[in-house]
């Protein structure tokens, strides 16, 4: 029987996808081997010693403290794309708001003390402080071209829109999703000259903070809209201020609200709505619990931020354990040497490195003891191992 321990409003619907037989769910378990949360900060949490696995249910990890997991061997998994058409449907309603001031025309609407016998004559006589502009011909500079990134690139050429991406990591399978009407720039300052609109589409890390910066918005076109459903960070909300009393910038759009930002009558800031769809979080938590439950009865690793994906398959009749080391020479030989002298063969095996952490699959002939864990366990480096037993299949 497994243990998952569940912090925040988690969606019942995605939680169905682990078996009760198998699996015990709860938010106030005790010793539990696996988490699935959402925004909850773990980074003061004392983590219990039996937690394996760590599940986030959306895309962002900063809440979750990596490098104390890191050095514990524990993956911690999160649900790429999983919310994208939710947030690529709010980011196109958010540049919508902004190029038709939308926002600003319904709230000077709702403030009209005129009667009817007055109202028209008024609305006339000031609608023209609300003329906005149109998406068809305007140019859309999208920041990060991961799976919101590519749903927002490819939804605004369909409204007529040029497109630019920038985003040189991105990868080979997201690329094959990206509509051949995107151009791609070199450089994030080419695409800020080339653009009416950005879009910003990146994690906040320290390569991210404060992407969005004076000189940056400088190079932007006069009237441009800026939209940020990614993280606060990532825009120096001081020098967006400043390019909107300049009359330089047109509007900010974000999910992320200050004080500031509030009060600016140029700025449309919702309450973290970006990802706040029914489905969405669904979506979320049946990605996240698929996930967990192959890394807890197989091994396996998919969609893990400090863990390489590593999936490989069980074979019948074979015994499998899973080791979880610092990226240094001669571990495997280690580890096949110690399984060696100990009468172990084995019947297949995969290893996988990302960046410090390497993670190890191993398919035996036979049971291993927990002598012979002991002794693994004792090899320098080895964060982790996991012993699953025999395959069910």
């Amino acid at each position: 029987m497994y243990k998952v321990l569940t912090f925040n409003n988690i969606a019942q619907a995605g939680l169905q996808g682990l078996p009760r037989k198998r699996y015990e769910v709860a938010p106030d378990i005790t010793d539990p081997d696996a988490i699935v949360l959402r925004s909850y900060n773990m980074h003061d949490m004392d983590i219990p010693i039996s937690v394996v696995a760590i599940g986030r249910a959306g895309a962002g990890v900063n809440n979750i403290p990596i490098e104390k997991l890191n050095k514990r061997g524990i993956p911690v998994f999160n649900a790429p794309g999983a919310n994208a058409n939710a947030v690529k449907e709010i980011v196109i309603a958010g540049l919508l708001l902004a190029a038709r001031n939308i926002y600003r025309a319904w709230r000077y609407a709702q403030e009209l003390q005129d009667t009817d016998d007055n109202l028209d004559k008024t609305i006339e006589a000031n609608k023209k402080q609300f003329v906005g502009f149109e998406l068809l011909g305007r140019t859309l500079g999208v920041v990060g071209l991961g799976a919101v990134g590519i749903e927002v690139a490819n939804a605004a050429l369909m409204l007529g829109m040029k497109v630019i991406g920038f985003d040189p990591n991105v990868t080979v399978r997201n690329a094959w999703k990206l509509s051949s009407g995107v151009e791609q720039t070199e450089t994030l300052e080419q695409l800020f000259k080339k653009s009416d609109v950005v879009s910003m589409h990146v994690p906040l890390v320290k390569d991210t903070s404060e992407l969005v910066n004076r000189d940056r918005l400088a190079l932007m076109r006069k009237g441009g809209v800026l939209i940020n459903f990614s993280r606060s960070g990532i825009v120096d909300n001081e020098a967006v201020l400043e390019s909107l009393d300049s009359n330089y910038l047109h509007a900010y759009v974000c999910d992320f609200p200050t004080e500031d930002l509030i009060l600016h009558p140029q700025v449309i800031a919702l309450p973290h709505l970006g990802a706040s769809t029914m489905e969405a979080e669904e979506n979320c938590v049946s990605m996240i619990v698929e996930n967990l439950k192959e890394y807890l009865e197989n091994g396996n690793i998919r969609n893990s931020v400090n863990f390489p994906e590593t999936i490989l398959p069980r074979v019948a009749g074979t015994w499998r354990i899973t080791i979880s080391n610092t990226n240094v020479p001669n571990m495997v030989g280690q580890i096949s040497t110690c399984l060696a002298k100990r009468g172990l063969n084995i019947k297949d095996l995969l290893n996988k490195s990302l960046g410090a952490i390497a993670y190890t699959v191993i398919d035996l002939d036979e049971p291993i003891s927990n002598k012979t864990l002991g002794i693994l366990q004792r090899i320098d480096g080895i964060l982790a191992l996991r012993n699953l037993g025999k395959s069910l299949s």
